[in-house]
């Protein structure tokens, strides 16, 4: 459902804009670009010490956590605009509940608060694992009715449909949906980014076969404003290559220069370490050293299209090797 919202196409989001997830990886690149483009922001954090530290300190911060409703009124009352990037994106818990918790109920919580407070803007950062895809085949904002195979692409259906679903009640949701993120980050977060850290010390003996579409976080941060501008019920891609893992730590080593390119680990070794692995979480509480649903994801060479955000947004992505030295720097200053 796509619908034209005279006024807001401005160039401008309407303000403040309320950052969820503002010290994670997409939300604190947002942060940064929404104040160098002279964005009044605030931001909901469940520490606001922890937050002083680590954002600028001209964003207007609120005490609150997306899983408690009652603590986010405050700050969405008054928010032009509300950005939700929060979630939990890895692909294995201890208390897998955890994810419908934080990324099911905790952005209906978002949403509702927002549809209460009639904010001109919800943009919501959902995620590729919503729409169909074929193994090596580009594939585009086509959503898939089918249960994904992960608790987590499961959490994040339910939510993005969720979202659509209060746009019927008169939510102004758009919807941003990133490939791997990575870049400078106000913390290391799983994910990526964690990946390439292990890359640069060198704490990887072995590669897992198969790969994963990255998409440099600042180029997500500007896509958000670019598609937030867009029409109500806009929804675009974000991506930059797809690249296996072999790949990466080929890029990882031109950028960092002393870092070893490790070997593939053949995919029956690393299925096998994954069940075993799997089946000692369920009694030790730890996570497995190969969690069964990063490797599936890995092996289905999922190569999502942005070539909607290119031609209806104008967005772009910052090439992969500056993309990627850019963040090595930023590991090694850390």
């Amino acid at each position: 459902m796509i619908i034209e919202e005279p006024g807001v196409n401005q160039g401008r989001l309407p303000e403040p804009a309320l950052v969820t997830g503002a010290t994670g990886n997409v939300g604190g690149a947002l942060v940064e670009h929404l104040l160098a483009t002279g964005h009044k922001v605030r931001a909901l954090v469940r520490s606001v010490d922890r937050a002083k530290s680590l954002l600028d300190p001209s964003v207007e911060l609120f005490v609150g956590d997306i899983t408690l409703p009652e603590t986010i009124t405050e700050a969405v009352s008054g928010a032009g605009t509300v950005i939700h990037a929060a979630g939990l994106p890895e692909q294995w818990h201890a208390n897998p509940d955890i994810f419908d918790q934080v990324n099911g109920a905790g952005t209906i919580n978002v949403a509702d608060a927002a549809l209460k407070a009639n904010v001109r803007s919800f943009i919501y950062v959902s995620t590729i694992d919503v729409f169909v895809w074929s193994p090596g085949r580009p594939f585009d904002e086509t959503i898939d009715p089918s249960p994904k195979h992960t608790r987590y692409e499961r959490s994040k259906q339910f939510a993005d449909r969720a979202v659509v679903d209060r746009m019927e009640f008169g939510l102004p949701a758009r919807f941003v949906c990133p490939a791997g993120v990575f870049g400078p980050a106000p913390t290391l977060t799983p994910g990526v980014n964690q990946l390439l850290a292990d890359l640069v010390a060198n704490d990887i003996p072995m590669l897992l076969p198969g790969g994963l579409p990255m998409v440099f976080n600042r180029d997500v941060a500007r896509g958000i404003v670019q598609i937030g501008l867009g029409p109500i019920g806009s929804r675009a891609i974000l991506s930059g290559p797809y690249k296996t893992l072999l790949q990466i730590a080929v890029e990882v080593r031109q950028a960092a220069g002393s870092s070893k390119v490790p070997r593939v680990l053949p995919s029956w070794f690393a299925h096998v370490v994954s069940r075993i692995g799997e089946k000692l979480a369920t009694r030790t509480g730890k996570p497995p050293l190969i969690p069964d649903g990063a490797l599936h994801f890995l092996e289905c060479h999922v190569v999502p299209d942005s070539s909607h955000a290119v031609s209806e947004f104008g967005w772009s992505p910052t090439p992969f090797d500056e993309a990627v030295a850019e963040t090595v720097h930023w590991l090694r200053d850390r």
